[in-house]
């Protein structure tokens, strides 16, 4: 943006044009200009060209609150935003100001990020905000007049079932910014995943589909920016539009509204690769925060329609999320923009989920989490939003919001009791035996009485919010120095065990034990029913130093470090997928039922003791059962291949000690198998051979074995 302020008078008189859509929508001769406000008195246009000379015109015509106009031969490429007139009463809710150029909610495209030196209150800053701001305020990005055209090249989703996904979290940025072969100009960028280093190391890792960090353009907080630091997560939305700029390669070179087609192009590289592409999406709370916070759009446009607002009180917002506000989800505009958002990157932009941060938020009816709010309501009606992948973050800060279990069929969520059990276990915690047969197994307790499937729970022992892998084996403290918060900030409760030393150590014993637990998590992770996912990096020992709240480090603290991989852990990585992949016997579509399998004298699953006998009540309610054996008979699947063929696996035997001692476990003499094949074990990369039933083999401490029984 231009720091020059100039007006100019309008040298064509707009027409009426349509209420619908809402955004500006170019039809090849003009563009359609329409703006939601319920409680505006008026709305003006402005164009702004190259140098910066604006250009109004008042938006005459109002159909159902819509303030609508269309302008011939206004094309793509042009620059525009609004001034909203109205009352200033904070008092009532009201924060209008036409001092403040405001952001379309709508925009397709940006044309850069904010410039706070530039203006974005609407009130006078400094003071309180009952004090209404006299002076211009540019300082927020402009929308931008987009060509949707777009030549997909036949781009076919990949469509992989959520049973068989092995699902990637990354961010665009620390993904590429210092990969080797990824060329100088796309390092950061969605150019850079398109480029073919990345999309082959994807490939041969096995993931089946990559969750972005929030790529909708986004805020960098003053706060940050005063300490030299951004909001490198991105979890400060400004607009559920645009892709946003900082990761655009064409923002770059000039081109800020080629960050769409360039989003494009990536989505088709990756399913050109087969991998599906998820969004983490932030739909419960805006940029604008708190009563003090900035006027950028949502509030300048119509606050009381977006906001929830304290009702004995509407100067003040309610604020569910930590973030300063909520968005109003009970308004019908409010939810058509989100649906009319997610609906837009299905169908113009080819994503194919997306997992919904504080997702317990946009369920509040009042104040309580309404498992049947309207949100649920219309998604599941929704055609095109109900057939993609639907991920939870089931929970918000407010009372009452931890809801993992809770939410409706065709969701999914990020299962934190999960994450919560599994480190406990393997940190060696006691009491755990029944916890970690259900993790195990689905979450059968939280999902299956609600018509949901295993693969509802999303596995995961690490995520962008808290330790790394190789920082979960190395820490037992937080080190959030660089955050610059005096290490006040993240979580305390990281269930973690450091080995026997806090940080970075030479001892071999404990390398070589914090190797072994990374393989632990890794293969109970992708080994076990559900839905995996990687934090990304974690396959190949990326370590953050200690930070669990990187949200707001740009640098190497957060990108991942190409030049210094585990390869070895990688290629346990690569093995572990490999063989969840070969086996529909660990990802199945259907819970565990314990029944007979064809009148044999083997259930479809069964759990076993050390000593080879099967674990009773005793053992499950033992503190001290910290090894089990889990078998699965390879003909409990209860299940078809994708031609309707019943499907059938080898007899698997999954074994794990948590224990610090090695354990002599007796094979089973299950299904007749005479013989087992050790296919992993986590404390000897190079083991493998042939086992005799009934016969003792060594679990070493904190181990993970997985055995097959060959079908014949």
């Amino acid at each position: 943006m231009t720091t020059t302020e100039r007006r100019h008078t309008p040298a064509i008189r707009i027409r009426p044009g349509s209420s619908y859509p809402l955004g500006a929508t170019w039809d090849g001769q003009g563009t359609n200009f329409a703006l939601y406000s319920e409680n505006a008195t008026g709305v003006e246009l402005c164009l702004f060209d190259e140098q910066g000379t604006e250009t109004r015109y008042r938006l005459n015509e109002q159909t159902a609150f819509i303030w609508h106009g269309y302008l011939p031969d206004v094309a793509p490429g042009q620059r525009y935003g609004y001034r909203v007139y109205g009352e200033y009463a904070p008092k009532k809710g009201l924060r209008f100001n036409p001092k403040v150029v405001l952001l379309d909610p709508y925009a397709k495209a940006l044309d850069g990020t904010e410039e706070f030196d530039r203006g974005v209150f609407g009130y006078v800053a400094g003071k309180d905000d009952l004090t209404k701001g006299r002076k211009e305020q540019r300082g927020t990005p402009l929308g931008i007049v987009t060509n949707p055209d777009f030549d997909w090249h036949g781009d076919r989703r990949p469509k992989i079932p959520f049973h068989q996904a092995v699902i990637y979290e990354t961010h665009v940025k620390g993904l590429t910014m210092t990969h080797p072969l990824v060329p100088d100009e796309l390092r950061g960028t969605y150019a850079g995943i398109a480029c073919e280093p990345i999309l082959f190391y994807l490939r041969e890792l096995g993931i089946t589909s990559i969750e972005l960090m929030p790529v909708h353009q986004h805020v960098d907080d003053p706060f940050l920016l005063d300490k030299g630091l951004t909001n490198y997560w991105g979890y400060s939305t400004l607009n559920f539009f645009a892709p946003d700029v900082r990761y655009s390669a064409e923002a770059r070179r000039g081109n800020p509204a080629g960050a769409v087609n360039e989003f494009k192009e990536m989505v088709r590289a990756l399913h050109q690769s087969g991998i599906e592409v998820i969004l983490d999406v932030v739909y419960n709370h805006t940029a604008e925060g708190n009563n003090m916070g900035p006027t950028m759009s949502f509030k300048g446009i119509d606050n009381p329609t977006y906001y929830r607002l304290v009702a004995d009180n509407p100067r003040f917002y309610f604020d569910y999320t930590g973030t300063g506000n909520s968005l109003n989800v009970r308004h019908p505009q409010t939810l058509q923009l989100i649906m009319d958002s997610l609906r837009y990157w299905v169908t113009d932009m080819h994503v194919d989920g997306f997992r919904f941060d504080l997702a317990s938020t946009l369920a509040r009816g009042l104040h309580e989490v309404d498992q049947l709010s309207g949100f649920f309501t219309i998604i599941h009606q929704d055609p095109i939003i109900s057939q993609v992948k639907l991920i939870a973050e089931p929970w918000d800060v407010g009372e009452g919001g931890y809801q993992v279990g809770n939410f409706p069929v065709n969701w999914a969520e990020w299962n934190g009791i999960y994450r919560d059990d599994i480190r406990a276990f393997w940190k060696g915690d006691g009491g755990l035996a029944s916890e970690i047969g259900y993790r195990l197994t689905g979450s059968s307790d939280l999902y299956q009485n609600d018509g949901r499937k295993p693969y509802a729970s999303i596995n995961f022992v690490t995520a962008h919010d808290g330790f790394t892998l190789r920082d979960t084996v190395t820490y037992e403290q937080k080190h959030n120095e660089a955050n610059q918060e005096g290490n006040n900030d993240g979580h305390n409760h990281n269930i973690t065990w450091n080995c026997g030393a806090e940080g970075e150590t030479d001892d071999p014993e404990i390398q070589e034990l914090r190797a072994r637990q990374m393989r632990n998590f890794l293969a109970t992770l992708l080994l076990g029913q559900g839905t995996p996912m990687l934090l990304g990096g974690d396959e190949f020992g990326r370590t953050q130093g200690g930070n669990n709240n990187a949200y707001c480090q740009d640098n190497e603290i957060s990108w991942y470090d190409w030049a210094n991989l585990d390869e070895n852990l990688l290629a346990f990585t690569k093995k572990v997928i490999r063989l969840r992949k070969a086996h529909p016997g660990l990802h199945r579509r259907k819970f565990f039922s314990g029944r007979t399998i064809r009148g044999e004298n083997v259930r479809d699953l069964v759990w076993l003791r050390f000593d080879g006998s099967e674990m009773g009540d005793e053992d499950w309610n033992n503190p001290q059962t910290q090894s089990m054996g889990l078998f699965l008979d390879g003909d409990g699947l209860d299940d078809v291949d994708a031609n309707g063929e019943a499907l059938r696996d080898d007899h698997l035997l999954l074994l794990l000690s948590a224990t610090h001692i090695d354990l002599p476990f007796v094979l089973p003499d299950l299904a007749d198998c005479a013989e087992w094949e050790l296919l992993l074990d986590t404390s000897d990369d190079t083991a493998h051979g042939m086992e005799n039933a009934n016969e003792e083999t060594t679990l070493k401490a904190r181990s993970v074995k997985l055995y097959r029984c060959r079908r014949t």
